[in-house]
C-alpha cells in the first residue's frame, strides 16, 4: 500500500510539474523565426522589405491578456519591420459575446504596433464565433486594415487577404484573381493553411496560422489534436512553385498549455529573385 501511495504521489507531482511548465510555455514571449523568400514579379527598383507575421492572439484566455500583448507588441516593434501581417484569431473561445468581452483590451496594445507600410490582418474562425463585425471595428480602432477576400497594393507587394475557410467565408479564387490584378509581388494571407490546396501555381507565397503548431506535442506520440492537414502543421512547407509559412501563433485555444510547440512569430525578408 505504501508503494502504491508513493507511486500515485509521484505521478501527481510529475503531472503538476508538467502542467506548470506547459502553462509557463504558453505565457512565454514568442520565439522569433526568420526566413528570406525571393518572390516573382518584384517591382523593378524596389528594395527588399521585412515583414512580421503574427497570428492567434486569442485574447481573453488564461495565457493571453493585455499586459502580455503589450510586451509582445514591444518585441515586434524592436524588430523594426516594414510591414506587419496578422493571420486571424484575435479573440479566445466561442462565446457569441466574446469579442465584446475581450476585444476592447487589445485595442490600445495593437495601436502601438509600428511599421512604415502599416498593419494588415484577416479574421479567423474564433473571430467569427465571437463576433466578426465587432472584431473588425476593434481592429479599425487600432489602426489595422482587415482584408476580406480582397487585395491591396502595399509597397512592392500585392497582398491578398483570404477570409476564414473554417467558417466557410473564404473565397479563394476571387481573392487570388484580385491579387493578380493588383500590381506587385504576390503574397496571400489567411488564417488556415488548408486553402493552399486550392491555389494556382502562380500564388507562390501563403502565410497562415491556426494550427498552433500542434500546441501540445507529446514525445514519440506527436500532437494530441490536428486542426489542419498534418503537412501544414508548422513552419516552412515547400510545394513546387509555392512556399507556405505557418506560424505557431502567440496564444492558445482550449486549455492554457503549450508543450513542444512554443509561441512564435516570423520575421520574413521578402525581395526579388536573383537575376540569372
Amino acid at each position: 500500500m505504501r508503494r502504491l501511495l508513493f507511486a500515485l504521489s509521484l505521478l501527481v507531482a510529475v503531472g503538476l510539474t508538467v502542467a506548470a511548465y506547459a502553462f509557463a510555455e504558453a505565457r512565454r514571449d514568442p520565439v522569433v523565426r526568420r526566413a528570406t523568400i525571393a518572390l516573382p514579379l518584384w517591382p523593378t527598383g524596389e528594395r527588399p522589405i521585412r515583414v512580421a507575421l503574427l497570428s492567434d492572439l486569442h485574447l481573453g484566455s488564461a495565457a493571453s491578456d493585455a499586459a502580455r500583448l503589450r510586451r509582445i507588441v514591444a518585441q515586434v516593434d524592436t524588430l523594426r519591420p516594414d510591414l506587419i501581417l496578422i493571420a486571424g484569431d484575435f479573440i479566445f473561445g466561442d462565446r457569441e459575446d466574446g469579442a465584446v468581452l475581450h476585444g476592447p483590451a487589445m485595442i490600445a496594445p495593437l495601436r502601438a504596433l509600428r511599421a512604415p507600410l502599416g498593419v494588415i490582418a484577416v479574421l479567423g474562425n474564433h473571430d467569427y464565433h465571437t463576433g466578426a463585425e465587432v472584431v473588425r471595428r476593434q481592429l479599425q480602432a487600432a489602426g489595422i486594415r482587415v482584408l476580406s477576400n480582397q487585395a491591396a497594393r502595399v509597397g512592392p507587394l500585392s497582398i491578398g487577404g483570404i477570409d476564414d475557410s473554417v467558417t466557410g467565408h473564404a473565397k479563394v479564387v476571387a481573392a487570388a484573381n484580385l491579387t493578380r490584378k493588383t500590381p506587385g509581388a504576390r503574397v496571400l494571407l489567411t488564417h488556415s493553411p488548408d486553402v493552399a490546396r486550392f491555389l494556382a501555381p502562380d500564388m507562390t507565397l501563403l502565410l497562415a496560422g491556426h494550427t498552433h503548431c500542434g500546441q501540445i506535442v507529446l514525445p514519440l506520440i506527436g500532437p494530441i489534436a490536428e486542426v489542419s492537414a498534418p503537412r501544414y502543421r508548422c513552419g516552412i512547407v515547400r510545394e513546387k512553385t509555392r512556399t507556405v509559412i505557418v506560424t505557431a501563433g502567440i496564444g492558445i485555444s482550449g486549455v492554457p498549455f503549450r508543450l513542444g510547440a512554443p509561441p512564435d512569430l516570423w520575421l520574413l525578408t521578402l525581395g526579388p529573385k536573383a537575376a540569372r
